[in-house]
């Protein structure tokens, strides 16, 4: 070999070796910004203090484990769940909190959320990635938040066409009413997330699937423990027109939340909800109403010491209005004292929802408990 060869050979590997070692400070400083912008909560209320976090892997899951999905998980409660009746509360257009310092405040959540970190090469427009976003809202029936660094260092809970982004959050929802998250869902938001890195030139980084179902199987029987639903029944008799049914429901305060009407705080937050006893919106059609539903979604309605016993009084005023009986879940009028009774008991239930991590009302609980 001539000293030519071994010349070109070693200025070859001198090459090789400045590209690793460039790339390597590189992933160091987006991996620092990452850090900065999305902090990690060692001690998580929901799922024990102190606990480890999973170990993380930045390959592709190969143990797909297809199972079936979960099954309809049956809800502990006080009554049963009439059917037809919407569970989850209506979302509005969110508002965006914002720090002092420019950062957006909503983060992603790691006691009811696993996170998929994506770290760019070079920065990438919001126009694109809001294009390459698309097909990432969900994965099965977890619904997916995405939160991201600016090339500026800036958090963001929302993207922006505007800016450009060096590393993205991709937050998999670990529980709901549907149950768990499972290793179909896990991989199918893994692969999609693998199909941006590809896109964008980027690397991922995300939690081993096993410890990812182990804490989605743990929310979900928190969840489960603690979810509890309690209706009741207006009987009108013969069909009564809808648009009178919605007239009187709106004059004693119910306002529309999608295809039901809710009783709202004063913090606008729905506190029990009125719905057709046949499903249908108050406003479809011209078809009469004969049953209505009222139900208190006790994870999703604040903390209340008279939560039943409202109910109760909004119900009689209906059933006084509408010329309705007024019955529990059970078709029974309701006992003399009951509301009481009941009242002292989700009072122990809102407790549990606190003590879990889980405050009644709160974003958190709206989450997994839709």
């Amino acid at each position: 070999m001539s000293d030519l060869q071994i010349s070109l050979i070693v200025v070859g590997a001198l090459l090789i070796l400045l590209v690793l070692g460039f790339n390597w400070w590189q992933d160091r400083r987006v991996r620092r910004k990452m850090q900065v912008h999305f902090p990690t909560n060692e001690h998580d209320p929901l799922l024990g203090a102190g606990e480890q976090s999973a170990a993380r892997t930045s390959t592709k899951q190969e143990d797909a484990a297809w199972d079936t999905p979960a099954a309809a998980r049956r809800e502990p409660g006080l009554g049963k769940r009439e059917p037809g009746v919407a569970e989850t509360p209506a979302r509005g257009a969110p508002v965006v909190a914002v720090t002092p310092d420019g950062d957006d405040a909503e983060e992603a959540d790691p006691a009811t959320e696993v996170v998929i970190e994506v770290a760019f090469a070079e920065p990438v427009r919001g126009t694109d990635l809001q294009q390459g976003l698309q097909g990432l809202r969900s994965a099965g029936r977890k619904p997916i938040r995405i939160f991201g660094v600016t090339d500026r260092a800036r958090h963001r809970a929302r993207l922006h066409a505007d800016e450009s982004y060096s590393a993205l959050q991709v937050a998999v929802l670990l529980a709901n009413r549907t149950g768990p998250l499972t290793a179909i869902e896990w991989s199918q938001a893994w692969a999609r997330v693998q199909d941006l890195a590809e896109r964008f030139e980027a690397t991922i980084e995300g939690p081993d699937q096993q410890a990812v179902l182990e804490r989605a199987a743990r929310l979900d029987d928190t969840c489960a423990a603690l979810d509890t639903q309690v209706g009741l029944t207006l009987l009108l008799g013969s069909a009564q027109p809808a648009a009178e049914v919605l007239a009187v429901a709106r004059d004693l305060g119910f306002v529309h939340d999608g295809p039901r009407l809710a009783w709202v705080s004063d913090e606008g937050q729905t506190r029990f909800t009125l719905t057709r006893g046949d499903g249908a919106a108050f406003d479809a059609g011209m078809g009469g109403v004969e049953r209505l539903n009222l139900l208190l979604d006790v994870p999703c309605s604040p903390a209340d010491e008279h939560a039943f016993g409202r109910m109760v009084d909004v119900g009689q005023q209906l059933a006084q209005r509408l010329r309705a009986e007024l019955v529990d879940d059970q078709g029974k009028p309701l006992a003399e004292g009951s509301a009481q009774v009941i009242d002292e008991r989700l009072q122990v239930l809102f407790t549990q929802l606190e003590q879990a991590g889980l405050r009644s009302g709160s974003e958190r609980a709206l989450r997994v408990f839709a």
